[in-house]
């Protein structure tokens, strides 16, 4: 895989998520490390902010090794993976994924969580 850009490396990163647990697991870890680090700023508890990074990859990798199996983006494109995750987050949030895994040429895979 060599990606030249983050546009390049957005559809690998979809492809490396292409069912709809992994993408649960991740927006699951994702939402846990913000609340993590919104604690941390809010409260100012500092373990928080160590908190964050286990509960953001912890689930994640977890999907990859035993929902996907593959090996996590992380590894290989660690900056790119995190922004590719954060916009993953955002299109989930706002209902916006199965759209944008049809604008790649993936059509999603619906199953129950």
């Amino acid at each position: 895989m060599n990606c030249r850009s983050l546009e390049e490396f957005w559809p690998v990163y979809v492809s490396q998520h292409s069912k709809p647990t992994t993408r649960r697991w991740h927006f699951a870890g994702t939402l846990s490390a913000l609340l993590s680090l919104l604690l941390a700023l809010v409260l100012a508890r500092w373990p928080f902010l160590l908190l964050a990074p286990i509960l953001g990859y912890g689930p994640a990798w977890c999907s990859h090794f035993f929902v996907e199996g593959n090996s996590p983006a992380t590894f290989r494109h660690p900056l790119w993976s995190l922004l590719c995750d954060l916009k993953m987050f955002a299109l989930m949030l706002t209902g916006q994924m199965n759209r944008e895994i049809k604008r790649l040429g993936k059509r999603p895979v619906l199953h129950a969580f």
